[in-house]
């Protein structure tokens, strides 16, 4: 079993992201080897918080050119989670809406 620090990455600060903080959903960058129940723990773990479901989607790395050279940034999996309605807010966000 993972430590809730090595499945949840860190928080994803994006204007769409900060909007859904508003009706009690949180973004995280998660390990890509986590599934949503892992996730869900580990937030309740973490924030002391409830977890009402979790959102999980795949992203794909950009392609980045520095003169001639190609590469390409990393894989990286986003969890949309939302809380439950009586459950209180996650510190961290709370000063960003």
């Amino acid at each position: 079993m993972k430590a809730p620090q090595d499945i949840i990455l860190k928080p994803v600060i994006t204007e769409k992201s900060i909007d859904g903080l508003q009706v009690g959903k949180y973004t995280f960058k998660v390990a890509k080897d986590a599934n949503k129940l892992e996730i869900a723990d580990a937030i309740e773990k973490l924030f002391g918080v409830k977890v009402a479901k979790v959102n999980t989607m795949n992203c794909r790395g950009r392609v980045k050119r520095v003169g001639r050279f190609v590469g390409k940034t990393a894989d990286w999996k986003k969890a949309i989670v939302t809380l439950t309605s009586d459950s209180k807010t996650i510190e961290f966000f709370d000063g960003m809406y």
